[in-house]
Parts: structure tokens; sequence; C-alpha cells
């Protein structure tokens, strides 16, 4: 199978991921939701503040349908499509999970624990609810994980890692997530990445009409002739 081999030969990405992730976990059920928070925000420059601000938007949505149409004008129409499979499903799960549990967000879960966290950046707007789990660290694991894959180069995983984990430690330090919010939207992104190149690749499901019929005609031209 197509995506096991490809699995395979990018494991040291996904064992990269998958280490850090662990790590993640065992540190949030090693402190109080307050204190893992507190220890994760303890270093806040001015240019921090102004670099998280702008690097937490790739992980917008928008920045998937972007790659999405960049690579259908350069003809990669397989491509374009497991991209965009990934962010539709990673999103729908997100959305799904968010109006399922409904956790309170960071500023208002201080806010009714009467805790006096005050250190919230100026210009980014902070929500009350959905906090679980983050939809931009989903977008961004699910858009660099589906990239790493279709291009079958390890030269480009370690950026695409970086990107995504920083994607996913902004949405911490801007105080609109804690970090089981992040965990579970890596873990999304990378399954519905791992889906997305899998339904592509392997299954074919999305595969034209006209390339389906061809496929046939050889299929049966194939087949030895009754004697």
């Amino acid at each position: 199978m197509r995506t096991i081999k490809r699995l395979n030969k990018l494991r040291y990405y996904f064992f990269t991921a998958i280490s850090i992730l662990l790590l993640a976990l065992i540190f949030n059920f090693s402190f109080t939701k307050t204190d893992g928070f507190l220890i994760l925000n303890q270093f806040h420059p001015v240019w921090l503040d102004i670099f998280f601000k702008y690097i937490t938007n790739l992980g917008d949505g928008l920045i998937s349908i972007l790659a999405a149409t960049i690579l259908i004008s350069l003809q990669k129409k397989k491509k374009a499509m497991a991209v965009a499979l990934a962010y539709i499903y990673s999103g729908l799960l997100i959305q799904i999970a968010k109006r399922i549990f409904h956790l309170p967000r960071p500023k208002y879960f201080f806010e009714q624990t009467l805790f006096p966290y005050t250190h919230f950046v100026e210009g980014v707007s902070t929500h009350n609810q959905n906090s679980f789990p983050s939809g931009h660290t989903a977008s961004a694991f699910a858009l660099a994980t589906v990239l790493v894959l279709v291009f079958k180069k390890k030269k480009i995983s370690f950026c695409c890692l970086s990107f995504a984990f920083l994607i996913g430690y902004s949405r911490i330090y801007l105080a609109q997530h804690f970090l089981i919010d992040v965990f579970f939207g890596a873990i999304t992104g990378i399954i519905c990445a791992i889906v997305s190149y899998h339904q592509v690749y392997d299954l074919k499901l999305f595969r034209s009409a006209k390339l389906n019929k061809r496929y046939k005609q050889l299929k049966i031209a194939s087949r030895p002739t009754a004697i």
C-alpha cells in the first residue's frame, strides 16, 4: 500500500511529531490547567508578542485554500485535492468537537476561576468559548503533514514540522488555547492528512470519470481472450 510505504519513508517526520506530542501530553497531566499554562507563558518580550501575533495567522484555513489553489495552477491536481481534503476533514472534525465539548478559552477560564492573568497581546481578539480543540493547530498540522506526504521529500519535513509546532504554540502564547487543545488539534490534523492522502493516492476516489473509463478499457483489453 502506497500510504504505508510513504509513512515508513517519512518515519523521521512522524516519529518526531508524535514524540513531541507525547511529551506535551505528559506535561499536560503533570500540572493543573492553570499551572501548565503559566509555565508555557513565562517569557513575553515585545518582539515575541509581535512575532506570534502574525505567525498565528498562518494557521488560518485560508492558507490551506491558498496552497491548494497554487497547486492547481501548477497542474498538481492530486496534490491540491489532498491538501483540500485534509483541510476540510480537519475543519469539520474540529467544529463538531468544539460544539460537543464547548470548553472555555483561557481568558474566560481565568475570569471564572478568579485568577489574575493579565498578559494579553494587544490587537489580538480573544474569545470565551469553544477552546477544545484548536482549529488553527489542526489546520497547520494537516497542511504540514499532507505537504510532506505528497512531495516525498525529507528535506521539507523539518520546515513543515517547525511551522506546525510554531502555530500550535502561538495559540497558547496568545492565550487563545490551552495545551490540551493544541495537542488534540495536532493529532486531528495529522490523522486527516494521512486519510486524505490515502483516499487520493491509494483509493483514487477522486479520479476523473475520463480516467476511470480509460482504466476500465485497459483492464478489459488486457484480459486473455477465450479460445
